[in-house]
């Protein structure tokens, strides 16, 4: 059996740098969680939303799962969503995908792959919704480029549609939800200019 002891030496490391260059930061971390930023995306281990934003620990919620998806029936994203709007009250949410999501390529292609196909039925629904515009693109990648920013901006809607941030509004909650997507090649955020 292979050791993960290394991983605790990286903790105990990160921990030492960061308290080295802010002495109170983890008593201070401890006491609070006040984000601004609810963070929606994929779980893709290359994609992750605190340093790609350049932002410390405790300044971003997160929730990931594969393509990250906001389907109306995940109860697990759901309740992050309403825990970060209604008791966080973050002003800002960020739906991103990422440009080469292997969810993404997996519902536009004709294999199975067990388990995720019914997951990944929610991305082949988007192309559905917009099949005219990506068969006119001809180029694969591009293809699957445009299919990911389809997705972002309809998770974006779906956000905008649960009955969460509908309250929200009506209560006069200060909240934006923003489409973004994650370059690998350039490590670069576009932003799909999807704010609602």
């Amino acid at each position: 059996m292979s050791s993960i002891d290394h991983l605790f030496d990286n903790n105990k490391k990160w921990a030492q740098e960061i308290t080295a260059q802010e002495p109170d930061f983890f008593q201070q971390l401890s006491q609070q969680q006040t984000p601004e930023y609810l963070w929606i995306g994929c779980s893709d281990s290359r994609v992750p939303a605190n340093e790609l934003l350049g932002m410390k620990p405790g300044e971003v919620f997160v929730h990931r799962n594969i393509a990250n998806q906001v389907i109306h029936t995940d109860l697990n994203c759901l309740s992050v969503i309403q825990y970060a709007v209604e008791v966080l009250k973050v002003k800002h949410v960020i739906v991103c995908g990422h440009y080469g999501c292997g969810g993404v390529h997996a519902s536009a292609d004709d294999n199975s792959y067990g388990l995720i196909d019914n997951w990944l039925r929610h991305i082949q629904d988007v192309y559905r919704f917009h099949k005219d515009k990506l068969d006119a693109e001809t180029e694969h990648c591009k293809r699957m480029d445009l299919l990911c920013e389809l997705n972002v901006i309809e998770q974006v809607n779906n956000v905008c549609n649960t009955t969460i941030l509908r309250n929200a509004r009506e209560a006069g909650q200060d909240i934006t939800v923003h489409g973004f997507v994650y370059n690998l090649a350039d490590g670069i955020l576009k932003d799909l200019k999807v704010s609602v």
